[in-house]
């Protein structure tokens, strides 16, 4: 298995940041590692659905067919997938109101891969996911402030 995580603190209030989230139409300006929703973004943002999306990882293309196992709008957004070569893939957005009044979020990504594949190169793995996390919140920070 292999986990990654990257946080930061985007001057924009958590439902500013949610809304840009969970835009699908501009879901590429921010997710460095998104290339395309085949079928669209989810149908309904709800526990349950089911969407397929396109990604790169460490430079290899990948398809995952996603489900949503947790939703708190504008605070959690937890889907769990699964990829190629029997990867397991999790993927968790929380959202947190800096509590210091000046309408910040702290954002964190926390991300899963899991399966026989991951073992073979799970540190290249991580340090790819690390990097594109990090570079996702910047670019999703761009966007709202």
């Amino acid at each position: 298995m292999a986990e990654v995580s990257a946080e930061a603190r985007i001057e924009a209030p958590a439902e500013k940041v949610w809304a840009q989230l969970t835009d699908w139409s501009a879901y590429g300006e921010w997710n460095a590692t998104h290339t395309s929703f085949p079928g669209g973004g989810p149908a309904a943002l709800e526990v349950g659905g089911t969407f397929q999306e396109n990604m790169k990882l460490m430079g290899f293309p990948a398809e995952v067919e996603w489900t949503i196992e947790e939703l708190e709008p504008a605070r959690v957004l937890a889907i769990r997938g699964k990829g190629p070569m029997a990867v397991t893939v999790a993927t968790r957005y929380t959202l947190t109101p800096a509590g210091d009044g000046a309408g910040a979020t702290t954002v964190r990504i926390d991300g899963e891969f899991t399966g026989a594949a991951v073992s073979l190169m799970a540190g290249k793995l991580k340090d790819s996911a690390t990097a594109a996390l990090n570079e996702s919140l910047r670019k999703l920070a761009g966007l709202v402030t």
